[in-house]
């Protein structure tokens, strides 16, 4: 399937007449041509030029920021200058659109919200139109299909046809975007390299799947591939690590300071390319946007010039994907280790600023810190903020993932505001996830991480892989090194997919055994996690009827079984039995009233 899309080019002189209709699913790009300039211009493209168009159709309305585009093909042409400027719109229903451009040029106008400030860039500036939207009459997958991922205010994420979506994937490296046949992107320090080839997934690359300059993009793109073969849909990856631990990603011409206004065009064209690969897969991209050492690096932490473009491009570039959660920064935040972190004030101001600038208010969460003691202060007063949608968790102790979710999102739902919870990181830093070769059943991270998530209410598990593991955080690109992670994991899903998870909440006072979990829609369907078999008593004194019980492998996945006991009789505390078999392994159980 090849998104539809359609581009229109507005030219430096004439009017631009639009036919009677475009028939479009995904993308609608504006171009507009002027005089040309380069990312080095002394009349800076990216501060000194402001190019905003503002879409309506009926309620819905977006002011939908654009970029500078160089000659417009710069994936393919590397160019660093030229005369195209671009709006990168996604509809989100069919009809007229009506279209009103801003298009001025001024001093750092491009962060300047005055609308009427700056000198109008003819003949562009206050043009006007209509374009016909029709529906795709062909079939589409992933994000193309279920639309943008949304915040729902619930505790899980969800998609625009109203389905909501755990997220499984992968929280390393965390430096995916360090790949070498990306444009200028390198390690500056020469005490740490670890640029990617992703050469073990050339070979999940398949015909018809985009490239650039020749066969460049395989290795990248063949990963993306392989992740969604084994049913993950979720990628962690860093925007900007200049001052972090890899120091081999970020979006200017340069990691040098002075640089920090200039964007690399073509470098940033050749992540669209794979963000737009993976929005087709049906995987989200997890876009952290600094690393922690980078806190400081934009404006000393404030929401300042540098701040404020760094988010505008990002937005312009990549958040008409309907596949973006934006992820505020990894352990944000001041603590005793780490000082020189951004505090309370710049906190809520970069999270104010991004939302309110994202016309399609993309997902939004922040990064924690791995320890309760260090996170708690920072998260308490981002409590009931309307901007945050959520946690992206880091737990260094896996035993304490449990309770540390059950914490958080009862606490964020009592203040009217339910977070999304999602497990992104865990510890110990050293460890991680192992390799497949060093801990072949993962039975640790299956029953306290993956299972400990969801039966806390999370919405999903990304795994990261330990400093001292090999391959690592920083120079993983062979993904196949975690193979049966991921297949537990989609073992997994393949069980809340069976259950209204959505309706249900944590419950484990429910049943006897304190170390194992229940997650239930009291009196209708209740999901038990047994870490250790055996058996456990289930509380139904308050409902009477038939509940039929039924276990789920959680090792290996397939078909519901029987076990010694088949129904519930309710109105008391009930045993409900014992496994099928292996009576001392892990088991998920269904109980449903019939």
């Amino acid at each position: 399937m090849k998104k539809l899309s359609i581009h229109i080019l507005f030219f430096l002189v004439g009017n631009f007449v639009l036919g009677q209709s475009a028939i479009i699913h995904q993308v609608l790009y504006l171009d507009f041509e002027i005089q040309s300039l380069s990312e080095k211009s002394p009349e800076n493209p990216f501060t000194d030029y402001r190019l905003q168009v503002e879409f309506k159709n009926g309620k819905s309305t977006f002011s939908v920021p654009g970029y500078f585009a160089a000659d417009g093909k710069s994936a393919e042409s590397s160019a660093s200058e030229g005369r195209i400027w671009r709006v990168n719109f996604t509809p989100n229903q069919v009809g007229n659109w009506t279209y009103a451009v801003s298009f001025k040029k001024g001093k750092n106008i491009a962060v300047d919200d005055d609308a009427y400030t700056g000198i109008a860039v003819t003949p562009h500036d206050g043009k006007t139109g209509v374009i016909q939207i029709t529906a795709a009459s062909t079939e589409v997958k992933g994000f193309e299909n279920s639309g943008r991922l949304k915040y729902n205010n619930s505790r899980y994420l969800f998609t625009e046809d109203g389905k909501p979506f755990l997220k499984f994937g992968t929280n390393s490296p965390e430096n995916f975007l360090a790949y070498n046949k990306f444009d200028a992107t390198y390690p500056y320090d020469p005490r740490k390299s670890f640029p990617k080839t992703w050469e073990p997934h050339v070979k999940d690359w398949k015909v018809g799947d985009p490239t650039w300059q020749g066969d460049k993009g395989k290795g990248i793109i063949g990963a993306l591939n392989y992740l969604a073969s084994k049913g993950m849909n979720c990628v962690y990856a860093l925007t900007l690590n200049i001052e972090g631990d890899a120091r081999d990603v970020w979006p200017f011409i340069s990691h040098e300071k002075k640089d920090f206004l200039r964007y690399d065009v073509s470098k940033l064209a050749q992540w669209d390319i794979v963000i737009s690969h993976a929005e087709k897969l049906g995987i989200v991209m997890n876009l952290v946007t600094q690393e922690k050492e980078n806190e400081l690096i934009l404006d000393d932490g404030y929401t300042g010039l540098e701040r404020k473009l760094y988010y505008r491009e990002l937005i312009a570039r990549f958040g008409h994907h309907k596949n973006i959660i934006w992820n505020m920064g990894e352990e944000n935040g001041q603590v005793e280790f780490w000082p020189q972190g951004q505090n309370d004030q710049q906190r809520f101001s970069m999270i104010r600023y991004l939302k309110d600038h994202d016309p399609y208010k993309n997902v939004l969460v922040i990064h924690t810190m791995s320890e309760e003691d260090h996170r708690v202060h920072i998260l308490e007063g981002l409590l009931a903020f309307d901007r945050l949608d959520g946690l992206s968790m880091q737990v260094s102790n896996v035993y304490n993932i449990h309770h540390d979710f059950k914490n958080w999102s009862n606490r964020s739902a009592s203040k009217g505001r339910p977070w999304i919870m999602m497990m992104d990181e865990i510890g110990p830093w050293h460890t991680g996830t192992r390799t497949d070769a060093d801990d072949p059943k993962h039975d640790t991270l299956r029953l306290e991480v993956l299972w400990g998530t969801l039966m806390a209410g999370g919405a999903g598990v990304e795994w990261y892989f330990g400093w001292l593991m090999s391959p690592h955080d920083l120079n993983a690109e062979d993904w196949r090194s975690r193979n049966n992670i991921w297949e537990q994991s989609a073992v997994a899903h393949e069980f809340f997919k069976q259950i209204p998870f959505t309706e249900m909440s944590t419950a484990d006072q429910l049943i006897t055994n304190p170390k194992d979990y229940c997650f239930a829609k009291d009196g209708e369907v209740y999901a038990i996690y047994l870490k250790h078999g055996g058996t456990t008593s289930l509380n139904l004194s308050k409902h009477k009827g038939r509940f039929v019980i039924k276990w789920y492998n959680p090792r290996t996945g397939g078909k519901m079984q029987i076990g010694s006991k088949a129904e519930l009789t309710g109105g008391d505390l009930e045993n409900i039995g014992t496994p099928p078999s292996d009576m001392t392994e892990d088991w998920a159980i269904l109980i449903t009233k019939k």
